[in-house]
């Protein structure tokens, strides 16, 4: 099967980290504690994170704009639905391939342009959650002398000042030197298994293919406050799943908690994002910020699957409304990956791969928008 061995490696690292959270734990007890949380507080929490899925929908407009900006509110939010619920469900993380397929069939708009947003998106959230994450790293109430693994957590304050400046020295290097920077990858990606080389190159050619977004300062800010306006808006649904469990650390700790399972939820895992998720909560709250292990667990467990539960309802929903089968959505990777080598014909030829241009790129999409136009009319 294909990404067979994707799924195996993230069911096996959940089930490590999931023991690992849960080692010397009494479960009795845990769940004791989930059921004396404040239900009220806790529904709160999710109509918060609930409502994220809006906002995200609101933002996708900004990154589509580019190549098709009379897409629907209700298409980007049933599209956004889908694809958390095939992350729920299905292994291997099809949700953004699932999201991008799923816009496609709704929308006037092709599925590697509609993927192409969605990979800036990834970076823009990634430079978000870098800058709060700094943000929280700052705030008065930060622990002192706190420790991750055994490690003053100063290192980790270098660490993501030196990932945000990589990112954004990165951003630039692809923006001025595009072809350059994709035949060293594709020299590279010629030692990892083709499956997931072919992975690597589409998303490289699909992140250029998106930049339209980034070489308008216009969209470029607008699109990164949004970001950081859904990310600082999330937090606020960890605060209240915090007050829930009658942990009282603070708005700034609800940012970093966040930041810690974004990272954490960027490992392979199963579907559902278990154990990763446990995990990020256990470092961020017990190591860091001292709270003890099994409100830690209790927070953990009962604010991910009161989460897991509506946006999955609704992404089924909406896939039934489409006439999307869950057989349809898994492969969904494939059918996305088929597209962006359609739209970049050099990317299979033999010989030499000679990838577009970042200018190419935005003539290819200006073509896709008239061609668009000219079907409406």
């Amino acid at each position: 099967m294909r990404g067979g061995w994707r799924t195996a490696l993230g069911l096996g690292i959940s089930v490590f980290l999931l023991w690992w959270v849960f080692r010397g734990e009494d479960f009795g007890r845990v769940f004791i504690e989930i059921s004396h949380a404040d239900p009220w507080l806790l529904l709160a929490a999710v109509g918060v994170t609930t409502s994220g899925f809006l906002v995200r929908a609101l933002r996708w407009k900004v990154l589509l704009h580019p190549v098709q900006p009379g897409t629907s509110l209700r298409s980007r939010f049933a599209a956004v639905n889908i694809g958390f619920m095939a992350n729920n469900l299905l292994p291997a993380r099809v949700g953004e391939f699932a999201r991008a397929y799923a816009l496609s069939r709704m929308e006037s708009i092709s599925v590697s342009a509609s993927f192409a947003s969605l990979v800036v998106e990834r970076f823009l959230d990634a430079v978000s959650l870098l800058l709060l994450l700094f943000v929280a790293l700052m705030s008065p109430g930060f622990p002192e002398g706190a420790t991750v693994v055994g490690q003053p957590l100063t290192l980790a304050v270098r660490g993501v000042i030196a990932a945000v400046g990589a990112l954004l020295v990165g951003i630039v290097i692809l923006l001025i030197w595009p072809r350059q920077i994709v035949r060293l990858v594709e020299r590279a990606a010629r030692l990892l298994p083709d499956n997931l080389s072919r992975l690597v190159i589409d998303v490289l050619e699909a992140f250029l293919d998106g930049l339209g977004v980034l070489q308008r300062p216009r969209l470029l800010v607008l699109a990164l406050a949004w970001s950081l306006g859904f990310w600082a808006w999330n937090s606020f649904s960890f605060w209240l799943g915090f007050l829930a469990f009658d942990i009282h650390v603070g708005y700034p700790a609800a940012i970093f908690v966040q930041g810690v399972i974004a990272l954490a939820v960027a490992i392979p895992s199963s579907p559902g994002f278990f154990g990763v998720f446990h995990a990020g909560a256990m470092v961020g709250l017990a190591e860091v910020y001292g709270v003890p292990g099994r409100p830690t667990l209790a927070f953990a467990v009962g604010y991910h699957l009161a989460g897991f539960i509506p946006v999955t309802l609704i992404g089924l929903y909406y896939a039934w409304r489409l006439g999307l089968s869950l057989g349809e959505v898994r492969v969904s990777e494939e059918l996305v990956e088929e597209a962006v080598e359609e739209a970049h014909p050099e990317l299979t030829t033999p010989g030499e791969v000679v990838p577009p241009s970042v200018d190419d790129g935005a003539a290819a999409e200006d073509e896709t928008v008239q061609v668009t136009e000219a079907s409406h009319d």
